[in-house]
């Protein structure tokens, strides 16, 4: 039986799972984000269990009283699993979720089948984004206001997000029904400072897939090829024409990659590590 809610460290935190199949795909969502915006994407699923959660301070769970570091967000992901009963689960992050996705790769490698890390980077060391993304993404704003969202969209988000209107209303439709609290968001936020996997990328021992959009304001190309030069069995892909936003405003397209990979013989993304999508 799924669990609304997973008790962890006083926190109540609210996590979804849909579907059967095995192994389950955990999804880890970006800052902000909630298990809402996945809809799109997980519906592309229809043959694996997928999970999902909100970190405190997003969506449904309860809000932080500090900040909550990455690697103890690894932690929660694990009580995650622990509490659905699943021993290892193929995991994606996207965004600040591929930053905990690596610290529970590294920290926990037997709880992880195979690793997808998109539109992320390295935390600390990273190359940084464009300066109006950056100074976009250190508010919540986005979450409240369609007008600002729409304003500051193709600046942040790049990609399909930020060529069209009506994805734009789709997305901000999405992010309206549970947005963070200013209060969460910040604390989030703080949670990432000091964080880098620079250290033990080279450590991450599993077949892992480095996907990004070469239109990302905000991740520049540059970080996923860092992280699939040094993750030892890591496959790179960039996508043409695809900005931050990617695995959401062109759910189908992406889903398609992932699946092909999470679908592969052990050992296959070694055979060609760099592919560039059209």
């Amino acid at each position: 039986m799924e669990p609304d809610f997973v008790l962890w460290r006083g926190h109540r935190v609210h996590v979804k799972m849909t579907g059967e199949g095995y192994p389950p795909l955990l999804l880890i969502t970006g800052l902000g984000g909630s298990t809402d915006q996945w809809a799109a994407f997980a519906q592309q699923f229809q043959h694996r269990c997928v999970i999902r959660f909100d970190v405190p301070g997003m969506g449904l769970s309860s809000a932080p009283l500090e900040p909550i570091t990455v690697s103890r967000v690894a932690e929660l992901a694990v009580a995650v699993l622990d509490s659905l009963e699943v021993e290892c689960a193929d995991v994606l992050g996207y965004s600040y979720g591929g930053a905990v996705a690596q610290q529970l790769a590294f920290g926990y490698p037997e709880r992880v089948c195979r690793l997808v890390l998109a539109a992320t980077n390295c935390g600390l060391g990273a190359v940084p984004g464009s300066y109006a993304a950056m100074v976009s993404l250190s508010t919540p704003l986005r979450y409240y206001s369609p007008t600002y969202f729409d304003r500051n969209a193709a600046a942040l988000y790049g990609g399909m997000t930020g060529r069209d209107l009506s994805m734009r209303r789709r997305m901000m439709a999405e992010r309206h029904r549970h947005p963070p609290s200013a209060y969460g968001y910040s604390m989030q936020l703080l949670g990432t400072v000091g964080w880098s996997s620079l250290p033990f990328l080279s450590r991450i021992p599993h077949d892992t897939l480095v996907i990004s959009g070469d239109d990302d304001p905000l991740i520049p190309v540059a970080n996923a090829e860092t992280l699939a030069r040094r993750i030892p069995r890591a496959r790179l892909e960039i996508v043409k024409r695809s900005g931050h936003l990617f695995l959401w405003d062109e759910a189908k397209r992406l889903a398609v990659r992932v699946t092909r990979f999470l679908d592969a013989v052990p050992g296959a993304s070694l055979a060609d590590p760099v592919t560039q999508l059209v």
